[in-house]
């Protein structure tokens, strides 16, 4: 977004509304252990900071998995898909139409295709004509296939879908869900559920991603058809780790938390993809993004392979990305890559237009409060023209700039808005709408999701009842102090550690994402020089007075109006990088915060 002059002055009258950062450095005691091995003095730090006090915390072996055994009835499901696997049954996989369905859809396509299954599809809900999940509509779609299903499967869905699995029952379709979503009130009659989060699960981590619990599920499966005898030498029995890369990709896309049993599976599969073994799409996806499959990191999952999958399902139809994944040739699959790219060129357009529409709407809704221009504590936001495949972004972006729990909507038609939510630290998005929900009998037409993000559909009519109820809730659960945006660093990086060989040792020491941050650090530097690269990114050059040596450094979507007025001294929060431009390689800082000195 470009800062013109009338973005600027709306900053300024904005000031007294904004929580600006607080930076807090953590600072945790180093155990015997860490400070007694080999790591990098900063890696020893950094992993103090994350709760690690073992190096067997950051030794990632798939020994270390938590057994599939703990899953509830994963036995019966497996049982169930081997049955159908052994007698030929015609298996159809419903998926979801974000990154983490992608690529469960993808897992579980490929593992059933190896176990030697002969008839298996897949069944994508377009979010613009049926929305999310194994919906009546979509068991009747399914139906009338050419090749009907005697064996449906979901992924990273159906642990709400009452009335779906109802009608696929009533049509004789036994349905077995894998989900993680939270669990309502009431489970669907399904024939299985493997959801870590339904009641009565043991299993430890629940933050497992739907690409995990298919992964799961298929391990389970596995194991059945071995004790069956099913593999031979002309039915070689397949190696599971070949599809973690699969599952590495959808974890971080999905933004789960990144517990030990996760960061398992991702720096996995991120390490057979740097060793070239890799399939197609997550292959082609990084090429025409520039990146080099031999550095492929958690962060390229995150910020560039995820963002151009999830580009088919916010703006077309999923299918493109999961065709992406499921090819073998890498000639289709970077056919595949670039419709996605260009998708998601498209989407941050989309999104770029639909921020500033909301920063104008914010206006008029803080102006329309008191006299004060309180920001309120939840933000709903409702636009005619925002399109219903980006208002998760959006909600996002604004939540980062204004620390509020942000839900946006977009038309659903039929006099129906779908909206998107947001959450920060302290406040469990999924639990609160239902707090909402069983207080205003019929406000909300349907909600799921989880603690940091949810999605719900309304009456168009009911739109200003719910943003008045839920500011109000929101109020009534956070406290003033959880409004406070702070920054936590790892502390100041000491001039010896900044360089490219400390910046590359700590981008692969582990796989970094939700709950296990990417480390960052904050420093006093001097602004040599500045400029605006790209319209709407800053470009400094910045001195450390201890050494006097100058870093370049980028702050990307900040111009000069984020930098302190009249004051060359400024603290950032940055985070080291490489930049590699022409073939010469330099330490890069990307900065998060600026702030007065």
């Amino acid at each position: 977004m470009v800062l013109n002059s009338g973005v600027k002055e709306r900053s300024k009258n904005m000031s007294l509304d904004i929580n600006h950062s607080t930076i807090i450095r953590r600072d945790s005691v180093i155990s015997e252990e860490l400070e007694n091995s080999e790591l990098h003095p900063l890696l020893k730090r950094i992993y103090a900071n994350r709760g690690v006090e073992k190096l067997k915390q950051v030794n990632y072996t798939l020994n270390d998995l938590v057994d599939y055994a703990l899953l509830k009835d994963i036995d019966v499901a497996s049982n169930i898909v081997a049955d159908a696997i052994i007698t030929q049954k015609n298996i159809l996989v419903v998926g979801d139409f974000d990154a983490d369905g992608a690529t469960s859809c993808a897992v579980m396509l490929r593992c059933l295709k190896a176990f030697g299954v002969s008839s298996v599809d897949y069944l994508v809900p377009n979010r613009f004509d049926f929305g999310y999940g194994l919906s009546p509509q979509i068991v009747d779609v399914a139906n009338e296939l050419s090749t009907k299903p005697d064996l449906i499967i979901t992924v990273d869905n159906g642990i709400s879908s009452i009335a779906g699995v109802e009608r696929a029952n009533q049509l004789g379709i036994p349905v077995v869900v894998t989900d993680h979503h939270l669990a309502g009130d009431v489970l669907p009659a399904a024939a299985a559920i493997v959801n870590p989060n339904q009641p009565g699960c043991e299993f430890p981590e629940k933050t497992i991603a739907g690409v995990g619990v298919a992964f799961y599920l298929m391990l389970a499966v596995r194991a059945a058809l071995r004790k069956r005898e099913w593999f031979s030498e002309s039915r070689p029995e397949p190696n599971m780790a070949k599809y973690l890369d699969l599952v590495a990709l959808g974890t971080v896309a999905d933004v789960v938390p990144l517990d030990k049993n996760n960061r398992i599976l991702v720096e996995s599969g991120l390490q057979r993809i740097r060793n070239n073994k890799v399939c197609a799409g997550i292959n082609a996806l990084l090429t025409i993004a520039g990146k080099e499959v031999e550095k492929c990191s958690s962060q390229d999952f995150g910020f560039v392979v995820g963002p151009r999958l999830n580009a088919a399902g916010r703006l077309d139809d999923m299918s493109i990305g999961i065709e992406c994944l499921l090819t073998d040739n890498y000639e289709q699959a970077f056919q595949y890559a670039t419709t996605l790219n260009q998708m998601n060129i498209q989407r941050r357009q989309i999104e770029g237009e639909m921020l500033e529409q909301a920063l104008v709407l914010l206006d008029k809704q803080i102006s329309q409060i008191d006299n004060s221009q309180r920001l309120p504590n939840g933000m709903a936001l409702y636009d005619a023209q925002w399109h219903q495949g980006v208002v998760g972004l959006l909600a996002s972006r604004i939540k980062e700039k204004y620390h509020r729990p942000v839900i946006a909507f977009a038309e659903a038609g039929n006099g129906e808005l779908k909206g998107s939510g947001r959450s920060i630290p302290g406040l469990h998005m999924r639990d609160l709408l239902d707090v909402i929900s069983k207080n205003n009998t019929g406000l909300i037409e349907k909600f799921g999701g989880h603690a940091m993000a949810a999605g719900l559909t309304l009456k168009q009519s009911d739109f200003q009842q719910f943003k008045d109820e839920f500011d109000k809730y929101v109020q009534l659960a956070l406290r003033p102090e959880d409004l406070e945006n702070c920054c936590e660093t790892d502390g100041s990086a000491e001039d010896e550690y900044l360089t490219i060989e400390t910046s590359e040792q700590i981008k692969y020491a582990s796989p970094w994402g939700q709950l296990f941050p990417e480390p960052a650090f904050d420093d006093v530097f001097k602004i040599i020089n500045w400029r605006i690269v790209g319209e709407k990114h800053l470009k400094l050059d910045l001195a450390k007075e201890s050494t006097g040596v100058c870093y370049p450094a980028i702050a990307f979507n900040k111009t000069d109006a984020d930098l302190p007025v009249g004051d060359s001294d400024i603290r950032i929060v940055y985070r080291l990088d490489v930049n590699e431009f022409r073939g010469n390689r330099s330490l890069q800082l990307i900065v998060q915060h600026i702030e007065a000195a």
